[in-house]
């Protein structure tokens, strides 16, 4: 099974929840590739039988770089088994960590033909001291009023860990792509 892995990250935490995934999609009997957005824009992905997509929230929006990937490889990529996940501070609230409860998850899909066949929101990671002073400065406000941590030396990975390895199973269990639906 030959698996491709793209993704989309400002500050590094989706690119280690790709990691996470990789490293136990590969103890199955699978091949991965991994690259970011830009990257994966001259591959063809008629040559990998799944294909994941992981995606970073910042100020409230997907990158556009990975919405345009999205929307001009939609036919591609409804024509194999495909999984997307968002990573995104607000799913750290419980009423806001699935699919179809996360508002950044419902506005992606909303803009895409695309229908990935397994999904996920994975909560984020607040890193205030790796923030240049003007992002520090709005995801603290930003923090304090959701209710989160505003302490400026903070280092907290929301990230329920535990439930990206589920992702990464259902994954695994995805079927392969459909014999003859090469495009």
């Amino acid at each position: 099974m030959n698996i491709l892995i793209v993704y989309s990250t400002i500050d590094g935490h989706t690119l280690e929840i790709c990691q996470r995934l990789r490293q136990r999609l590969e103890s199955g009997a699978c091949h991965l590739t991994m690259m970011t957005v830009a990257d994966a824009n001259g591959t063809d992905l008629a040559a990998f039988d799944k294909v994941v997509i992981g995606a970073s929230i910042r100020y409230g929006k997907h990158r556009p770089e990975l919405v345009d990937f999205l929307k001009r490889h939609g036919p591609a990529l409804n024509s194999r088994p495909t999984a997307l996940f968002s990573v995104n501070l607000v799913a750290r609230k419980p009423a806001k960590n699935q699919p179809d409860t996360n508002p950044y998850m419902r506005k992606l899909l909303s803009q895409l033909s695309w229908r990935p066949a397994a999904m996920a929101v994975f909560a984020g990671k607040v890193d205030y001291p790796r923030y240049d002073f003007l992002d520090r400065q709005i995801i603290r406000f930003i923090m304090w009023l959701t209710d989160g941590p505003t302490d400026r030396s903070a280092v907290i990975d929301f990230t329920d860990w535990a439930q990206v390895d589920a992702f990464a199973d259902a994954i695994g269990q995805l079927p392969g792509r459909v014999p003859g639906n090469a495009s």
